[in-house]
């Protein structure tokens, strides 16, 4: 086969863009003077959404970290880190699992930095959030729907 007829892989980052950021210190400022013992919470998710122009995707990864002393919230941080990415010459599993697995993984770092320097900004010390695999988050979702189709009645 020569090298015309195989197709090219594209794989390209074209943007990468905070579409929202919030910082909630909801018993500012007399927690400030509190001795506190947070409890830190990772919430993470990412929608995908196919752009007009061929082979182009927004990507984007939600990030919401919540610190509790207790039941009392301290400061609540979520950011939506965003990237458009061209991607072709990829069979459909292939595809998925870049869309999901690639793209994700991108834009962890930006959006990792962005919730660091929120909270911050917010007057507390620096939060380091530790690297996520999101090959392992990908593989456990895909087993469950398999387990979900399997536990379906057939009809």
């Amino acid at each position: 086969m020569s090298e015309e007829q195989q197709t090219q892989i594209v794989l390209d980052i074209r943007k990468i863009y905070v579409s929202d950021i919030s910082v909630e210190v909801p018993h500012a400022p007399e927690i400030f003077q509190q001795e506190l013992n947070p409890e830190i919470s990772l919430g993470v998710a990412h929608e995908i959404q196919k752009l007009p122009e061929d082979n182009h995707y927004n990507i984007k990864l939600r990030l919401t970290v919540t610190a509790k002393n207790g039941e009392r919230v301290i400061y609540l941080v979520e950011v939506a880190q965003n990237g458009v990415f061209e991607i072709s010459g990829l069979p459909d599993a292939q595809l998925h699992h870049a869309l999901n697995v690639y793209c994700p993984t991108t834009l962890y770092p930006y959006a990792r930095e962005a919730i660091s320097s929120a909270i911050n900004r917010a007057g507390f010390p620096n939060l380091y959030l530790q690297p996520i695999n999101f090959d392992i988050m990908y593989q456990q979702r895909l087993q469950q729907a398999a387990e979900q189709q399997d536990g379906q009645p057939t009809q």
